[in-house]
């Protein structure tokens, strides 16, 4: 029952930060002549939640819990993104791009932790390395997926420019910032299952 509760709790945390990242990146920002999106600064929680996952439940439960929550965040980033009044080409491109990135990156993301897990015994290692492997595919595959020749004119003409910019930022707000973070949650949920198994 207790599994069940934490695992709704993984599927819902997974469902909204993915909806508010596909909402995030289509708001272009520019900070000292770097151009970037919004979604620079909240999409390595995703990152984040599915370490947290596997290190929760294993890494056969997160693959399944982690598909679970994945189409039900694509269909509220498509509904966020149109209703923002964004063309029906660009929500839809998005969607699809999160979908595309989001599997190859999870599921590379998933193995790589698992795998530096197993060879490291330092909680933060496999978090760190398993996050900069993903993050690389993710950023590359979802820009060109989204915005490679589409009908939002400067995204389709700087993406590459801002994906570079957003993966440099995203690695060190994922390593800097959220990796503390982690190590934090971790050891609170640790310390909460251990009490409630007692």
């Amino acid at each position: 029952m207790k599994n069940k509760i934490l695992l709704k709790y993984l599927v819902l945390l997974h469902i909204i930060i993915i909806s508010l990242s596909n909402f995030l990146v289509s708001i272009p920002i520019e900070i000292i002549g770097v151009k970037l999106t919004l979604a620079a600064f909240s999409f390595p929680l995703v990152i984040v939640a599915s370490d947290l996952t596997v290190r929760l439940v294993g890494k056969s439960i997160a693959q399944k819990t982690i598909s679970f929550a994945f189409p039900f965040a694509i269909v509220s980033s498509f509904l966020i993104l149109y209703y923002e009044q964004n063309l029906i080409s660009i929500a839809i491109r998005i969607s699809l791009a999160s979908s595309v990135a989001y599997a190859l990156s999870i599921l590379i993301d998933i193995n790589a932790f698992q795998y530096f897990r197993n060879r490291y015994s330092y909680w933060w290692v496999a978090p760190s390395l398993s996050t900069f492997v993903s993050n690389i595919i993710d950023t590359y595959s979802f820009f060109f997926t989204a915005f490679y020749n589409s009908d939002d004119i400067y995204m389709s003409k700087n993406w590459f420019e801002i994906a570079t910019n957003q993966l440099i930022i995203k690695i060190i707000i994922g390593l800097i910032l959220f990796l503390p973070i982690y190590g934090i949650i971790l050891n609170y949920l640790k310390k909460r299952i251990i009490k409630e198994e007692k």
